[in-house]
């Protein structure tokens, strides 16, 4: 194919869009690990260079993505009305349910968040990480404001801890929901190992609901990773 450059921001947006959803499309056949760019290229129509004259990277494309099948997954949530019945435990359970069930369905998702602080943050530039964080945190803060609507007795940080804790949990299950030959022959040959292989969505599920209770329990507001202030460090004497 002959290439034509994109002359107008209309063009530029389309030929971008073009290459990510050539991405999410492949990406329904095949792990993050094994797109190439040059297949990419190849099934977009476009040679590599050109590819990169949008994206500075296959990484860079890939966080776009990330980014945009967060957006969609959290739409998603928001369209869900909180049903605002039962015991604050209850409700707790029905949202670890409810995130548990619904990123279940978006294995892509799931795919680049568990690729994503090991493959998809690296080789990429400093302008292209600080637009994937930022859109990172305006999705935490939508995603905080599902789980308040469905919890109000979650204080504002607390909402924001639950969901890092969550997304942290299913960049660690996914890859242990794909395993390789290898494995699979070993828990066919083995059945008392089943219990090692874990289901995704009850393992996600199970996470939620305990993060969900202790944050209830304990209702201190410290962010993500930052101890609460009066809380004895790891290496606390004990006198």
């Amino acid at each position: 194919m002959t290439f034509q450059r994109a002359r107008t921001d209309e063009q530029r947006s389309e030929r971008r869009r073009q290459i990510l959803d050539t991405t999410a499309a492949m990406l329904a056949d095949m792990p993050v690990a094994k797109l190439s760019l040059n297949e990419l290229s190849r099934r977009v129509g476009l040679a590599k260079a050109n590819v990169l004259r949008y994206f500075e990277s296959r990484e860079a494309i890939l966080l776009q993505l990330l980014d945009a099948e967060q957006q969609d997954w959290i739409a998603e949530l928001e369209d869900v009305a909180p049903s605002g019945v039962g015991t604050p435990r209850e409700r707790g359970d029905q949202l670890a349910r409810l995130l548990a069930e619904s990123v279940a369905r978006r294995p892509v998702l799931c795919d680049l968040m568990g690729a994503q602080a090991t493959v998809l943050e690296h080789n990429i530039s400093a302008e292209v990480a600080l637009r994937h964080k930022q859109a990172a945190l305006r999705s935490a803060e939508r995603l905080a404001e599902v789980a308040r609507l469905r919890l109000p007795e979650l204080a504002p940080q607390d909402a924001f801890r639950l969901v890092g804790l969550t997304w942290l949990t299913i960049a660690a299950a996914w890859p242990y929901h794909q395993p390789p030959q290898a494995l699979l022959d070993a828990y066919a040959a083995d059945p008392a190992l089943g219990g090692l292989r874990a289901d995704f969505t009850d393992v996600v599920r199970q996470s939620v609901e305990v993060t969900l209770s202790g944050l209830l329990a304990r209702a201190e507001d410290a962010p993500l990773g930052v101890r609460p202030l009066g809380a004895a460090g790891p290496r606390a004497s004990a006198e």
